[in-house]
């Protein structure tokens, strides 16, 4: 099969500050900071202009360095990373984020997340006031949260008094977090995928694969559509140029009701990472 780049610009989520997010972004969980620069490159010539990445995953410089080095105008690249559970807390977190900004050779973040709750350690919430104080200062345009279950986010809202833009949370066709993901509609909050195609398990589905027949395209295309008519915003992530491509040739189809309902009742409620409520990597709790 030929994988055709779109053309058209991704559509954009406006966030409950005002601001937007393309609907489609690259994530680079899992990649190597060797393999980062070229799949980054690879990510923006096909046409991606939102890249996801996070301190724990070390590849911020090389990350930072490909988007630098395409040469795109800075404001046509969102760029979101993500603060590690070891650094939570208020002034450890405005030391980690200048360390981030220094590994990406960036003057300012498109959107920042908390990665983790770990709740036990009782330090996210003094970790979001960091936040609201970097953007204060014009350093993030846009904070939110990832792995956030209700309580957490409740507890975010009640004490800070504003509502994180996003939550990124494990969300597939085995997970689909309905639950959660209408408390986010609610609140504004936008729903963030990662994992999209459950690390390739959805991808072998049998109604995904009747699916991709259907329609004509590939199972990780047709779970990628999925996610944007749910009105998720999806990261997928792959060091393979094809499979880039092909996950962003997604904006020339749509699923019908009744291929969405048959994706929707796959939801197991299973995980692929670990639960929210109980990760505490990092710290010392």
């Amino acid at each position: 099969m030929t994988f055709r780049s779109e053309t058209s610009a991704v559509p954009s989520h406006v966030l409950n500050d005002g601001n937007a997010i393309p609907t489609l972004g690259f994530g680079v969980f899992q990649i190597a900071d060797a393999e980062a620069f070229d799949a980054v490159t690879t990510a923006l010539e096909t046409g991606y202009r939102s890249i996801d990445t996070a301190a724990i995953y070390g590849n911020e410089v090389e990350v930072g360095r490909a988007i630098r080095e395409f040469g795109l105008p800075r404001e046509e690249v969102y760029l979101t990373t993500k603060l590690w559970n070891s650094e939570q807390g208020y002034d450890s977190t405005l030391r980690a984020f200048d360390a981030s900004m220094k590994r990406l050779g960036m003057d300012y973040l498109d959107l920042y997340l908390i990665h983790w709750p770990v709740a036990r350690a009782g330090r996210f919430v003094d970790t979001f006031r960091a936040f609201q104080e970097l953007k204060s200062q014009g350093r993030i345009r846009s904070i939110g949260v990832s792995n956030f279950n209700r309580d957490h986010l409740e507890r975010v809202i009640a004490e800070t008094g504003e509502t994180p833009v996003v939550n990124q949370i494990e969300l597939h066709p085995h997970l689909a977090q309905a639950e959660l993901r209408a408390f986010h509609a609610e609140h504004g909050i936008a729903t963030e995928a990662w994992s999209p195609l459950g690390q390739g398990a959805g991808l072998k589905d049998p109604v995904v694969v009747d699916i991709a027949g259907e329609t004509g395209r590939t199972p990780a295309q047709v779970i990628i559509r999925w996610h944007l008519q749910l009105g998720n915003v999806v990261i997928p992530k792959s060091v393979t140029p094809s499979r880039i491509r092909e996950n962003f040739d997604v904006f020339s189809f749509e699923l019908t009701a009744d291929q969405m309902q048959r994706i929707d009742g796959l939801d197991q409620g299973n995980r692929i990472g670990p639960d929210p409520a109980v990760f505490t990597a990092g710290l010392d709790v």
